[in-house]
């Protein structure tokens, strides 16, 4: 089995425009989008950075596209993101209201940059668990900005404030020969744009960490993969690196790409920078891997691993 992750920035500048280019058909960057999964062919993909609305058109119409060019995928899932999502509250406590800041998780529409999952094999959407509402108050040991006392943004802010600025979802997919695969997902806002509370910097710290709190209290033995956009680098750039390297230190999982870089933000700053992981539990062994760059698509490349089931 072939899965994948790719942040493909499929965003535009408002609602329905993906679509539109996607209807248009003479997008040169969903023409190498789709050439690029083809070149691929994973048979799970999950994708990071790709606008969502409610009735899933342009994810319906891009899976379209895929399909006409011979890779068919017959199982999708999406939910709405806090990308966009208004608050009613000031969360980046500037001292206005309404801005893209202020939405539930940085968006200038409702839906911008959302998530996706497109499999060969059926997804369980009565078993799928979806954390993108969780407060970020109730992560476990949360570093939610605190000032004398006093949380960031004042006691409204606090009690209404998100933990995920896209989503975080476990999607069980059933395999034709590994049983269930949970597949574990998320996109992680970048720890920078912010001011001295470094909000951003302490919200991507925890939105990796709250994987660390899921498999801590994890009962299943079903398999997984953990894939997605943490957008914090273990050893380079700014941020705050601890719970990467966590993870990266669990005896649950496996490292295959090590510390190569999976994303080209330009030099000088930040430069090339691993912020995407496609992260293997040991239930699986690795059979083949790949770091698959696509400039005319995204900064980001294209993560793929071949794995089978450990046990015949």
């Amino acid at each position: 089995m072939r899965i994948a992750t790719f942040n493909a920035e499929l965003m535009r500048k408002g609602p329905g425009l993906l679509l539109r280019d996607i209807q248009r058909g003479k997008d040169p960057q969903l023409d190498a989008f789709v050439a690029l999964l083809v070149d691929v062919r994973p048979d799970v993909i999950t994708l990071q950075g790709i606008d969502y609305d409610l009735r899933q058109t342009a994810l319906n119409a891009l899976a379209s596209m895929l399909a006409q060019a011979g890779l068919e995928y017959s199982y999708m899932f999406s939910s709405a993101p806090n990308a966009g999502q208004a608050s009613g509250l000031d969360l980046n406590g500037n001292g206005t209201l309404g801005d893209a800041d202020d939405a539930h998780g940085y968006g200038r529409f409702n839906g911008m940059g959302g998530m996706a999952v497109l499999s060969r094999f059926p997804i369980v959407f009565d078993a799928v668990q979806d954390f993108t509402p969780m407060l970020w108050r109730d992560l476990k040991n949360h570093i939610y900005p605190f000032s004398d006392g006093q949380p960031f943004g004042g006691g409204d802010v606090f009690a209404a404030h998100r933990l995920s600025s896209r989503n975080h979802w476990v999607v069980p997919i059933q395999t034709p020969h590994g049983g269930t695969l949970r597949l574990m997902t998320f996109h992680a806002t970048p720890p920078v744009y912010d001011g001295d509370e470094d909000r951003n910097g302490r919200r991507n710290h925890d939105e990796v960490a709250f994987w660390l709190d899921y498999l801590a209290f994890d009962t299943s033995d079903l398999p997984f993969v953990l894939a997605g956009t943490a957008n914090i680098d273990p050893v380079r750039s700014s941020g705050r690196p601890t719970a990467i390297k966590e993870l990266l230190a669990s005896p649950l999982l496996q490292n295959p790409f090590d510390d190569s870089p999976t994303a080209d933000f330009k030099d000088p700053f930040p430069g090339n920078l691993r912020v995407d992981y496609l992260l293997p539990s040991t239930h699986w062994r690795v059979t083949g891997q790949g770091i698959v760059g696509a400039p005319a698509v995204s900064r980001h490349s294209l993560l793929w691993l071949d794995i089978t089931p450990t046990d015949p």
